[in-house]
C-alpha cells in the first residue's frame, strides 16, 4: 500500500497594500497553526505596483491564480474618483468571479445591536453599474450604463439556491427595484424565479431594496440567504457587516467556476499601516471559507472556533472592537486556543 502523501494545494498570497501585508501574515500564521498544509505563492498587486507594471493587477498576479484556481487577498486601496481602477473588480471581471459571498454571523461576547445574526450575501459580481461603462453627455452631464443579462441572472441565482441546499439553509430572499427598473431588475427577477422552480425544496420570496435596509436594522434575523445584483449587494452587504460588528469581523469571498478569491472587505487603511493596531478577524476568516473551500473542514471550523473564542475575550480585542490587544497579540491569541 502507498504511503505517500497527497501534494499540499498552492494558494496563491496577495499581500496588497497598506496593513494587507500585516493582516496577511497574521492569517497565513494561523492557517499553519491550523494544521492545513498549505503551500503559497507570494505576488505583488496593489496600487504600490502601479508604477512598475502600468495596472495595480498585472499579469503574473492572474496567471497565477488561474494556474493554481484558489488566492487570498489582503486589501487594496482604491482611489476615489480618479487613478487606476478598481484591483478588486479588475480580478473579478478577468477570471469572470461572478459570486461574491459573504456570511455575516453574530459573534458571542461582541456588544451590537442584534444577537442571533445568520444569514448569506450571494452578490452578482460581474454585471449591473459595475460593468464600468460611462460616458460624458454633454459639459455637466455624465451617463452610467447598468447592464443586466440573463446569462449572469441565472448563473447567480443557481449559485445562490445550491449554496442554501449545501448548507441547509432554508430560503432565499432575491433583492430588487423592479418596480421602478421594470426591464433590468424585472429580467432579474424572472430569471431568479425560474431557478426558484427548480429548487422547490428551499423557500423563496422577494423584497424591494429600500424594504430590505429597513427590514435588516428593525430584524435581521428574519433573512437567510440573501441574493442581489451587484450594486445592491455591495451596500447591503456592508449594512449587513455593520449588524454584527463591522467589516473587520467579517470574511469574504469571490467565486467562479474556475477559480475563487477570498479577501478581507475592509479597506487597507494606510493611516495605521505599519503600526500592528489592525484587525485581522476579516482576512483569518476568509483563511476559514479558504480552507473549507479546499476541502479542509475540521481546519476551517478550528480556525472559526478559535478566532469567535479570542473575540469572545474583551482582553483579546483589538482597538476597533474596544480593545486594545495589537495585531500580534490577537493573532496569538487565536492560536493559543487552536490548541
Amino acid at each position: 500500500m502507498s504511503t505517500r502523501r497527497k501534494r499540499a494545494p498552492v494558494v496563491t498570497l496577495i499581500p496588497g497594500d497598506g496593513i494587507g501585508p500585516e493582516v496577511t501574515e497574521a492569517a497565513v500564521r494561523v492557517v499553519a497553526a491550523s494544521g492545513a498544509a498549505i503551500e503559497w505563492e507570494q505576488v505583488e498587486a496593489g496600487g504600490e505596483v502601479v508604477a512598475k507594471y502600468g495596472t495595480p493587477v498585472p499579469d503574473p498576479v492572474l496567471q497565477s491564480i488561474r494556474r493554481h484556481g484558489v488566492a487570498l487577498k489582503g486589501p487594496i486601496t482604491t482611489p476615489v474618483g480618479e487613478g487606476f481602477r478598481s484591483a478588486n473588480v479588475t480580478l473579478r471581471q478577468a477570471l469572470d468571479l461572478y459570486a461574491c459571498v459573504r456570511p455575516t454571523r453574530s459573534i458571542p461576547g461582541l456588544s451590537t445591536r442584534f444577537e442571533g445574526v445568520d444569514l448569506i450575501v450571494v452578490r452578482e459580481n460581474t454585471e449591473d453599474l459595475y460593468s464600468g461603462l460611462e460616458h460624458r453627455v454633454a459639459p455637466g452631464v455624465v451617463e452610467s450604463i447598468k447592464v443586466i443579462t440573463e446569462r449572469a441572472c441565472l448563473r447567480i441565482a443557481r449559485y445562490a439556491f445550491e449554496l442554501a441546499e449545501r448548507q441547509g439553509r432554508r430560503k432565499v430572499t432575491a433583492v430588487h427595484k423592479a418596480n421602478i427598473m421594470k426591464l433590468s431588475d424585472g429580467l432579474f427577477l424572472e430569471c431568479t424565479r425560474r431557478v426558484a422552480r427548480e429548487h422547490r425544496e428551499v423557500a423563496y420570496d422577494e423584497i424591494i431594496v429600500d424594504n430590505l435596509a429597513m427590514q435588516l436594522v428593525t430584524d435581521p434575523t428574519r433573512f437567510d440567504v440573501l441574493l442581489l445584483e451587484n450594486l445592491y449587494g455591495d451596500i447591503m452587504s456592508d449594512l449587513c457587516a455593520g449588524l454584527v460588528g463591522g467589516l473587520g469581523v467579517v470574511p469574504g469571498a469571490n467565486v467562479g467556476d474556475d477559480c475563487a478569491v477570498f479577501e478581507a472587505v475592509h479597506g487597507s487603511a494606510p493611516d495605521i499601516a505599519g503600526k500592528r493596531l489592525a484587525n485581522p478577524t476579516a482576512l483569518i476568516l476568509s483563511a476559514a471559507e479558504m480552507l473549507r473551500h479546499l476541502g479542509e473542514l475540521e481546519s476551517a471550523e478550528r480556525v472559526e472556533s478559535a478566532v469567535r473564542a479570542a473575540l469572545g475575550e474583551p482582553a483579546c480585542r483589538t482597538r476597533d472592537l474596544g480593545g486594545r490587544a495589537s495585531l500580534d497579540e490577537f493573532t496569538d491569541s487565536v492560536i493559543e486556543r487552536l490548541g
